[in-house]
């Protein structure tokens, strides 16, 4: 089976070193075993990701020489590729979801979550204590006409584990690690764990290869592809790049942003460092992504996050 790998960024800003960083190891994972790649805007909050980013976005990656196969341009036959194309999808797959009685309306708020001392997990999400899970039909109706409900997937008390190809073994208890989840928010826009599982099995994606921050919610798609009977792709988390500081990128802050950095280096200088931190180039020395393909080794990825040197990004370093 030939691997398919993905890149699905959501352009809410300029992309910066760490969105990078966890791009070229996608490429390099999936061209090293002479796969394709998938490029994906994921841009369901259309008021958060402008298009103007997501041109941006593409001529960044070709700036870089990250190519892809199929995506916004390039065209396939398994588009659109801008997940807001997408919603009848989604939509789609919550209606079977429903149709299984598993999925009910949530009316509480954040703000009466956090009054309400929910649990939180150790990264600070809440984790559901299942308030409105037993809501009658009448009361769910009588909050109804106050407030649009968010939609919820009702799980069960198991422990769902897989092995990830860097991080190794991870285990979670769905019902004591996050609780019932979201599918669709209040305002209609679909979620995240449900469109990311949708996509990645109608594009034949086989390999994922994503930020150790989203490690955690990877059991809740193993829930998914499960409960919606599609094949899960083999997982791949990667360490998180840190400002020196220690705090992490954020596109907001612009921090270690192609705007600041395009002027300063080349494309071949950029990708050496990420490279080097990477623990797979010897050196910062300047490679291009082709290059790198001889170097590239998983087994010398760090699985701890990584913290930027203070000058390593300097144009005379």
């Amino acid at each position: 089976m030939q691997t398919i790998g993905r890149f699905a960024p959501s352009p809410s800003g300029r992309i910066h070193l760490g969105n990078i960083f966890c791009c070229l190891l996608a490429w390099l994972s999936a061209r090293q075993k002479g796969g394709r790649v998938v490029l994906r805007i994921e841009d369901l909050d259309t008021a958060r990701c402008p298009r103007r980013y997501a041109l941006q976005l593409q001529e960044d990656l070709r700036w870089l020489g990250l190519d892809w196969d199929e995506g916004p341009e390039a065209g396939g036959e398994r588009g659109p590729y801008e997940q807001s194309r997408r919603t009848a999808l989604y939509r789609a797959a919550l209606e079977r979801l429903s149709a299984k009685g598993l999925v009910y309306p949530c009316f509480c708020t954040r703000a009466e979550l956090h009054a309400a001392s929910a649990p939180h997990r150790e990264d600070g999400q809440i984790i559901y204590p299942g308030t409105c899970r037993s809501l009658t039909a009448e009361q769910a109706e009588e909050r109804a006409g106050r407030r649009a409900p968010a939609l919820r997937l009702r799980v069960p008390e198991e422990m769902w584990s897989f092995t990830d190809g860097h991080m190794g073994r991870y285990v979670e208890n769905l019902a004591r690690d996050c609780g019932d989840f979201l599918l669709c928010r209040s305002d209609g826009l679909f979620a995240y764990q449900l469109a990311v599982v949708v996509d990645d099995a109608a594009m034949g994606i086989t390999e994922v290869v994503r930020g150790a921050d989203l490690l955690a919610s990877t059991p809740r798609q193993l829930y998914l592809y499960h409960l919606l009977g599609l094949d899960p792709p083999a997982f791949y988390h990667v360490p998180l790049l840190l400002a020196p500081d220690g705090r992490r990128l954020s596109k907001r802050d612009a921090d270690a942003g192609l705007a600041e950095l395009r002027p300063r280096l080349s494309a071949e200088e950029l990708l050496g460092k990420l490279a080097y931190l990477a623990g797979f180039h010897p050196s910062a020395s300047p490679r291009t992504a082709r290059e790198l393909l001889a170097e590239f080794d998983w087994a010398q990825v760090p699985k701890t996050d990584i913290r930027l040197p203070e000058s390593l990004f300097n144009a005379d370093k």
